[in-house]
């Protein structure tokens, strides 16, 4: 029975070193990439800080990766995380984004973070989580930058 564990620990760690030869691609496709939703959004220098410290790495095309996503099968987990993420809501997309979209897409934020889904609890581990402050801020900004869709959704149902 000793042999066989001996094996199977031997295989694994065999594996284990063979899986760091595969890396999936980073998720770093250009950093003017926020540049349109930002200017359209006018988040304040706080909001950018909550943005980037807590949204951007799982939502836009601008993630800055910890040291340990260069170990797989961490990285692995990271860039399934990231890829849904980015089909939920990618900020560097926001120009594609329809009115309808963004001011729905912007809804969505208060609702996630207010039902506590985001950041997830993996990510928060490891980055810490909204004070009340920032989810103050952070919901001002979204509710201000929502008025400009609505009044848009208005003058186009006219």
């Amino acid at each position: 029975m000793k042999r066989i564990i001996t094996w199977i620990l031997r295989i694994a760690l065999l594996a284990l070193i063979v899986i760091q030869f595969f890396r999936p691609e980073k998720n770093n496709s250009g950093y003017e990439s926020l540049t349109a939703f930002e200017n359209e959004t006018k988040p304040s220098p706080e909001v950018v800080g909550i943005l980037k410290s807590n949204c951007y790495d799982c939502h836009s095309n601008q993630t800055q990766y910890p040291w340990y996503a260069e170990v797989a099968p961490i990285s692995f987990w990271l860039d399934d995380h990231v890829r849904h993420g980015k089909g939920e809501l990618n900020f560097s997309d926001w120009e594609s984004y329809s009115v309808k979209k963004k001011d729905h897409k912007l809804e969505e934020i208060i609702e996630e973070v207010e039902e506590e889904h985001m950041p997830l609890d993996s990510y928060t581990w490891m980055h810490g989580s909204l004070s009340e402050e920032d989810k103050k801020a952070l919901f001002l900004w979204v509710e201000l930058a929502r008025l400009n869709y609505q009044e848009a959704l208005k003058v186009s149902s006219n």
